[in-house]
């Protein structure tokens, strides 16, 4: 079935849609909740979640990419599960690790209006700088920060050295700061 099936099927509010888009995105939504919380009924569930968030989000929304829209929902809900199991207990994480590299370049989230209007923005600037990198050093950055993976994984992917990865990361880091200064956010 297409995504523009399966976004049909939400708009018309048939039960259907639930039980395509688990067949046809299920295990990447579950890949990617699972490599922030590294626990399989935490993910299960924010998978779960993700089709009822979805389900509430069609309509009025009609997504152009039907796996960003759900991995992007996948997502903010492994963050919340994470922020309140880190809040619980505290603890070292290869997700902990991802988030502290970022810290340096990215401002700290808020929920008030004005600030879900600036992360737009903030994600409009961040989705420019990533289609202005190099090929290689956007697959790195992603592999890293959007799927939470280890640094060993990302060299073994791509045929590199751990170290060759970490300084790519590094630089990035840096260029991103740099760009999200001369668009003139606030770090």
């Amino acid at each position: 079935m297409t995504d523009a099936e399966i976004i049909d099927l939400f708009w018309n509010r048939e039960q259907d849609a639930i039980t395509q888009t688990s067949k046809q995105y299920g295990n990447y939504c579950f890949a990617i909740a699972n490599g922030i919380l590294d626990n399989r009924e935490d993910s299960e569930e924010c998978v779960s979640d993700t089709w009822h968030r979805a389900w509430g989000a069609m309509p009025p929304q009609r997504p152009n990419k039907l796996s960003l829209f759900l991995g992007k929902i996948t997502r903010h809900l492994a963050f919340d599960k994470y922020k309140m199991r880190k809040a619980q207990k505290r603890g070292g994480s290869e997700f902990s690790l991802v988030l502290d590299e970022l810290d340096e370049c990215i401002p700290s989230p808020n929920t008030t209006p004005q600030a879900i209007i600036e992360a737009e923005e903030l994600e409009r600037i961040i989705n420019q700088f990533l289609h202005g990198l190099p090929e290689r050093d956007c697959s790195i950055f992603l592999l890293r920060y959007w799927h939470n993976k280890p640094l060993a994984e990302i060299a073994s992917r791509l045929g590199a050295k751990e170290n060759n990865v970490k300084a790519s990361l590094f630089r990035t880091r840096q260029k991103l700061k740099a760009h999200l200064e001369k668009e003139g956010v606030t770090l």
